[in-house]
């Protein structure tokens, strides 16, 4: 998957707004570039992925969809 080109600096600060964890980069189901919160964010086994609009993450809350942590 090819990832936005952010600066390491950037990477260090961009944080989910709602949980304040790291994000690491995924993809919708539509394979469109995504931020995922790196740990439970919303409820146990959840997590919120924000999307990435021309290479911009959009990390408004009422942008990101509660998907299911890895192995839940």
């Amino acid at each position: 998957m090819a990832r936005p080109p952010y600066d390491p600096w950037v990477r260090e600060i961009l944080r989910c707004p709602v949980g304040l964890h790291e994000l690491v980069d995924t993809q919708d189901e539509q394979g469109a570039p995504a931020l995922e919160c790196a740990q439970d964010c919303g409820a146990p086994g959840q997590r919120r992925r924000y999307p990435v609009t021309d290479g911009i993450p959009v990390l408004l809350a009422d942008e990101a969809v509660l998907v299911p942590a890895p192995g839940s």
